[in-house]
């Protein structure tokens, strides 16, 4: 379950990337524009800013997260349904997806069908984490590998190659004017009661561990791997510098 609250504790932090990729997309006068995964839809609403005369759609999966967007009454339209399953308009012009193919292991034939379905001179632009391999990711998987919780977390996270690389998404992309690039933020977040990196992981990376372990094991795994965090990520002056790796793509449709 989504949890809109937890998610946004660090939304300035979240948004960056999502200012960052729409800022690379060169429609000028989109009429039709889709946000997929569009979450709570704070970062949904800056599109009306970009494109103030387009109609605006966000989806997402999660019932809490289009309950939070809804109640932003912000001339949106939000609808609840699976990405996998739910069909791309045929007039989309701009198509953005921030940051939520990472959850969806087939996202690749995804990306190919959205491509098949928009018409030439379209825009699809994405953002993925890159950061499987960090230091956060790599002490998940190994706490969920180890005795106490193997059973319960077997096949609940999601493998260090949940992304592909950049220049795997622009071979995949070929057929389309492409902007790949990635960058590295290094946020610096300051220090409270709960470490930092946990209180971040907790609003995604570590939702699904929440919905599966009961309060006890929960609360054993989380204080573990907190121990593990502050050992990876140090307090320095009242603050965790947290190094965080997105991917990005901007592909023009031909």
């Amino acid at each position: 379950m989504w949890d809109p609250e937890t998610y946004l504790r660090y939304a300035d932090e979240r948004a960056r990337p999502f200012l960052d990729l729409i800022a690379r997309i060169g429609a000028s006068d989109p009429r039709v524009v889709l946000d997929l995964g569009c979450g709570p839809g704070t970062l949904t609403v800056t599109l009306t800013h970009r494109w103030p005369a387009a109609h605006i759609t966000g989806v997402d999966s999660s019932p809490h997260m289009i309950a939070r967007a809804r109640a932003l009454q912000a001339g949106i339209t939000f609808i609840q349904a699976d990405l996998r399953d739910w069909s791309l308009p045929a007039d989309a012009d701009v198509v953005v997806s921030n940051a939520t193919l990472q959850w969806i292991p087939e996202h690749t034939e995804l990306l190919r069908r959205w491509v098949s379905h928009l018409r030439p001179g379209s825009w699809l632009a994405f953002q993925v984490p890159g950061n499987f391999n960090a230091p956060s990711h790599r002490a998940l998987r190994e706490l969920a590998e180890s005795a106490p919780w193997r059973k319960a977390l077997a096949g609940v996270l999601r493998k260090s190659d949940a992304v592909l690389e950049p220049a795997e998404y622009a071979e995949l992309l070929d057929d389309c004017v492409l902007d790949v690039w990635e960058t590295t933020y290094l946020h610096l977040l300051p220090a409270g009661d709960d470490h930092p990196v946990l209180t971040w992981m907790e609003g995604t990376a570590l939702r699904p561990v929440r919905a599966v372990l009961g309060d006890d094991q929960w609360g054993r795994f989380r204080a573990v791997l907190a121990e593990r965090l502050a050992q990876e990520y140090p307090v320095r002056r009242g603050r965790v510098a947290f190094p965080f790796r997105r991917i990005f793509v901007v592909a023009r449709v031909q």
